[in-house]
C-alpha cells in the first residue's frame, strides 16, 4: 500500500510523469515522504547537499542570505516543483536555504541515489537538464531586468513572472497561488518595502492589480504586459 501511495506521488511530478512502472519501482525504492511545518528549514545554505527534494503538497521558499543577513528570495515553489536545481555528480553544499512557507510534505531522495537512477535513465536525465536550462533562462531574464530596467518595470516583471510561475486564471485575473507580502516581493528583486508598496498602489489604481478576500494577489497579466511593452 505505502508503495502504492509513494508510486502514485511520483507520477504527479512532472518530471517523472512518463516513466515506466519500472523506473518508478526504482524511484519508490529510494524515496522518503516527510512532512515540514511553517517556518521550519527543509535545508540552510551551506549544509551538506545529501538530498533531493519534490514537493507534494505545500510551498517553500528558496532563498540566499549575505553576511548582514539580507535575504535574496530566489524563488516560491509549490506542487510538482523539485529543489535544488543544482549540484548534481558535485560533492558540495546546499547554495541557498529552502524554509517552509506553507505545510509542506516532500518526498526525499538521496541525492547520490538519485545520480545512479539517472545515469540509468537518459530520458530522465535529458528531462532533468531541461528543466535545470528553463532556471538558467529564468536567471538571465531576471539579470537582465536588473540592468535594462527601472525599479517600477522591475517589479512589474516580478509580477509577470509569478503570474506564470504560481499562479491560476480566475476570468481576467491572474490569481496568485502563495500568499507573498511586499517585503517578500522586494527581497525578489533586491529593492525597498516601501518601493514596493508605492508601486503596488499605483498599480491597484490603474486597475492593474487587486487583492481577493484571502490576501491573494489578483494580477491583470495583458494589462501588465502593455504596460511595460507597449
Amino acid at each position: 500500500m505505502a508503495n502504492h501511495w509513494m508510486k502514485d506521488r511520483l507520477k504527479a511530478v512532472p518530471l517523472f510523469r512518463e516513466l515506466s512502472d519500472y523506473e518508478l519501482d526504482s524511484l519508490v525504492a529510494i524515496s522518503h515522504v516527510r512532512v515540514y511545518k511553517p517556518r521550519t528549514f527543509v535545508f540552510m545554505q551551506g549544509d551538506p547537499l545529501e538530498r533531493v527534494y519534490f514537493i507534494h503538497s505545500g510551498t517553500v521558499k528558496i532563498y540566499k542570505t549575505d553576511f548582514s543577513g539580507k535575504e535574496q528570495i530566489v524563488s516560491i515553489l509549490q506542487t510538482g516543483e523539485m529543489f535544488p536545481h543544482a549540484g548534481f555528480f558535485l560533492k558540495g553544499t546546499y547554495p541557498a536555504h529552502a524554509e517552509v512557507v506553507e505545510e509542506a510534505t516532500l518526498i526525499a531522495i538521496p541525492i547520490h541515489d538519485f545520480e545512479q537512477v539517472l545515469m540509468a535513465s537518459p530520458e530522465l536525465c535529458i528531462k532533468l537538464f531541461r528543466v535545470m536550462g528553463e532556471k538558467i533562462v529564468d536567471l538571465q531574464n531576471r539579470l537582465e531586468a536588473q540592468v535594462l530596467h527601472n525599479t517600477y518595470e522591475q517589479i512589474v516583471l516580478l509580477l509577470l513572472r509569478l503570474t506564470r510561475t504560481n499562479a491560476v486564471k480566475q476570468g481576467k485575473w491572474h490569481r496568485l497561488t502563495a500568499h507573498v507580502t511586499n517585503r517578500e516581493l522586494a527581497n525578489m528583486i533586491g529593492t525597498a518595502r516601501e518601493t514596493v508598496s508605492r508601486t503596488l498602489s499605483q498599480l491597484k489604481r490603474k486597475g492593474l492589480i487587486n487583492v481577493d478576500e484571502h490576501g491573494f494577489y489578483l494580477i491583470d497579466q495583458e494589462g501588465l504586459e502593455k504596460e511595460i511593452f507597449f
